[in-house]
């Protein structure tokens, strides 16, 4: 895992992202979270669907800030949850 933090503290400070922008993520990642939460509970299908899509944002923005700040419960959390989004959406897809 130690490797996976090098790689990507690498890559943050290639691309110029400063860190304290990096701890800003949690809040936009804890907002989308919520809304995507209410979505999913709504009765109309796109609605529904919306949610599982917001559901995606919000794993991608929890993995961004969980790798740097070495939370890596989180990190695959974020990637099993994603799976079972993913699962959503293709469940939910009409046929």
């Amino acid at each position: 895992m130690v490797r996976f933090e090098i790689i990507f503290s690498r890559l943050r400070r290639h691309m110029g992202i400063p860190e304290e922008l990096l701890n800003y993520i949690q809040w936009p990642a804890m907002i989308v979270t919520i809304t995507a939460s209410w979505y999913v509970g709504a009765e109309r299908k796109d609605n529904r669907n919306r949610g599982f899509w917001l559901l995606l944002l919000s794993n991608l923005l929890w993995f961004i800030w969980a790798i740097p700040n070495s939370a890596w419960a989180l990190a695959l959390l974020q990637v099993s949850l994603a799976v079972t989004n993913i699962r959503g959406v293709w469940k939910s897809s009409p046929k």
